[in-house]
């Protein structure tokens, strides 16, 4: 008797009695023959494009300088004609999904998405390059940006985003949400790939922070651990559904600091340029610009070695939860 001749008998019960899975893709990967990528074949694209936009960095060695515009036509060839693949399947599901009877080519759809990612690429990579300045120089314990790109879970969480982004914009589904939700199991930041956000973010230390996806954030923003940019509450229909593609998420103007902890709700909720929200505020209203917001500190109770408790007496000017 072989090692594995006990496997074989329940194994063909299992495989007999499993079926495709009618929930989640109607069938999309068996007779419905469109194959649609698994979340592997994304995740190896998206390290492709990061490689692409940080050579020598992200990717898996060196690059020489003379070699480096060769070296990224290929890499970006190689992508570009995977993920027009994927994304041609994706629309093609979207088209089941939606019962179209009446749109255009899913490929050619497919393709235009390519060709706008392709032309918004230097675009993305300029706008990281002053996230990465902003990373950089507001975190006392970063000693290089090369450091900053290399090993910040904030910064990788912010572009995965700038790529996720651009193919949102483009319609393209199930693609741009593997791609953030890939960010967020690798980094705990969950940043839907519908916000809008300005140049120059910066997530410090990163666990635990959500963005929504009607966020919209200004220039030169920093977050803290916790954050959360999140919906007040969920509008329904008549029968009961959740109504979707309503504004559900804060603004965040320019130039906002937002500390640890916080929780900032709701689609009319707007932080004002230059404002600073301490660490564990809960906010369901807007905020002027230039205004701080904290939370009335308590008097801690310390007990003492021989039983005496005192008390630390304020007063609290510190608003920040950074470390």
């Amino acid at each position: 008797m072989a090692v594995d001749d006990w496997l074989e008998q329940p194994m063909k019960e299992a495989a007999a009695a499993l079926h495709a899975c009618w929930v989640c893709s109607l069938g999309a990967n068996t007779e419905r023959g469109l194959n649609l990528a698994g979340r592997g074949a994304v995740r190896s694209v998206l390290d492709q494009l990061i490689a692409v936009l940080f050579p020598g960095c992200h990717g898996q060695g060196p690059v020489r300088q003379h070699e480096l515009e060769g070296s990224l036509q290929t890499q970006l060839r190689m992508a570009t004609l995977a993920l027009t693949d994927q994304m041609a399947r994706a629309f093609q599901y979207q088209c089941d999904v939606d019962e179209c009877r009446d749109c255009e080519d899913c490929t050619i759809r497919a393709r235009r998405a390519a060709g706008a990612l392709l032309a918004a690429l230097p675009a993305v990579q300029n706008t990281l390059q002053a996230d990465i300045t902003a990373a950089y120089e507001g975190d006392p314990a970063a000693r290089s940006t090369m450091e900053v790109v290399m090993s910040y879970p904030g910064v990788y969480a912010v572009i995965v985003h700038r790529i996720a982004h651009v193919l949102h914009l483009e319609g393209v589904p199930l693609i741009p949400r593997v791609m953030s939700e890939h960010a967020h199991a690798a980094t705990g930041i969950d940043i839907h790939p519908g916000a809008r956000i300005g140049d120059g973010f910066f997530i410090d230390h990163g666990t635990g922070v959500v963005i929504g996806e009607t966020c919209v954030i200004g220039r030169n923003v920093k977050l803290y651990q916790g954050v959360t940019l999140g919906a007040l509450s969920f509008e329904k229909d008549a029968e009961g559904r959740l109504v979707k593609g309503i504004k559900r998420h804060p603004d965040v103007e320019d130039h906002v600091v937002i500390y640890a902890g916080a929780t900032i709700l709701g689609g009319k909720t707007r932080i004002g340029a230059h404002a600073v929200i301490g660490g564990n505020v809960w906010l369901t209203h807007s905020v002027p610009p230039h205004a701080r917001v904290y939370n009335q500190q308590p008097n801690p109770l310390i007990r003492e070695k021989d039983g005496r408790w005192t008390t630390i007496e304020g007063p609290w000017n510190d608003v920040g939860g950074g470390i």
